[in-house]
């Protein structure tokens, strides 16, 4: 290997998840503008004059959500606020990025879905509401759940944490109730709800834990708990705790299947469910 080569090689390898796809959103968005001369400036506005990934990120979502109620300067002090005040929701928004390059065929690079996927978008508006949230700033971080969605179409209850690596696709539909927990490297599908099954009080949301895969229109309801690695397979509404590994699918849900020598399901995106594992 030529020494300029093994020295790029390296220095890549050094880079932070956080500034490998800030270089690679740069590239991207130089080569569109000058294919898309119309896309010119606000590509510009966007990536190319930012100093950086949160920079870009905090303009973008304030962009995406302001209105008269809540102009840009107000919701950038809210947003500049929380990312100084907690790094990790920066870091996270990275590795929820580099979760959608690493399991959507339809993200062919790194700008469209930062620039254009709503799902993206509303999960890192979430963060921000769930530090306002932690803080005691709970008016404040309901007006953001409701701006969100009425913009994005994805009602998550600010108190609920998130993990890393979350992968939220399409996002339209997807409701996720007050004490509910979503584990890391996660994946939701649309129309996925974690609900309760009534108007009791208290810890009444699912618990979903790391690996998870939901798929679309899954409906998890009540305080149960969603094993690591379990799958639930689309239109399937789960009723009980679903042990790890397992995979549950139908009306209410039972289980059809298990893990294999294979990658976490919500890594996999196979919404599939095993050979002969259900009949029609």
């Amino acid at each position: 290997m030529a020494m300029d080569s093994l020295d790029v090689t390296m220095r890549e390898a050094a880079e932070t998840v956080e500034q490998s796809l800030w270089r690679r959103l740069r590239t991207d968005a130089a080569r569109v503008a000058e294919e898309e001369s119309g896309l010119a400036p606000y590509l510009y506005d966007a990536v190319l004059a930012r100093d950086g990934f949160g920079p870009a990120l905090a303009a973008l979502l304030v962009r995406k959500l302001a209105d008269r109620a809540m102009p840009e300067d107000r919701l950038a002090a809210v947003v500049r606020n929380a990312m100084e005040a907690d790094p990790a929701i920066v870091d996270a928004a990275a590795a929820d990025l580099a979760a959608i390059l690493a399991r959507d065929p339809a993200a062919d690079g790194c700008l469209t879905p930062f620039l254009y996927f709503k799902g993206y978008h509303a999960l890192q508006w979430h963060r921000v509401a769930h530090w306002l949230w932690r803080t005691g700033r709970h008016d404040l971080a309901h007006f953001l759940q409701s701006r969100v969605s009425e913009a994005f179409a994805v009602d998550i209850h600010p108190a609920v944490p998130v993990g890393r690596g979350v992968f939220i696709d399409h996002g339209t539909g997807v409701v996720i109730g007050e004490t509910a927990v979503i584990g890391n490297d996660v994946s939701i599908l649309q129309n996925v709800t974690l609900g309760g099954t009534g108007k009791e009080h208290g810890d009444r949301h699912p618990k979903v834990r790391d690996g998870v895969l939901l798929s679309a229109g899954a409906k998890v309801l009540g305080n149960i708990t969603i094993g690591a690695h379990a799958k639930v397979g689309a239109g399937s509404v789960v009723l009980k705790d679903v042990p790890g590994c397992a995979t549950v699918a139908g009306v209410p849900a039972r289980i059809v299947g298990w893990c294999r020598d294979e990658p976490a399901p919500a890594l996999t995106m196979d919404q599939s469910l095993q050979q002969g594992d259900y009949s029609i």
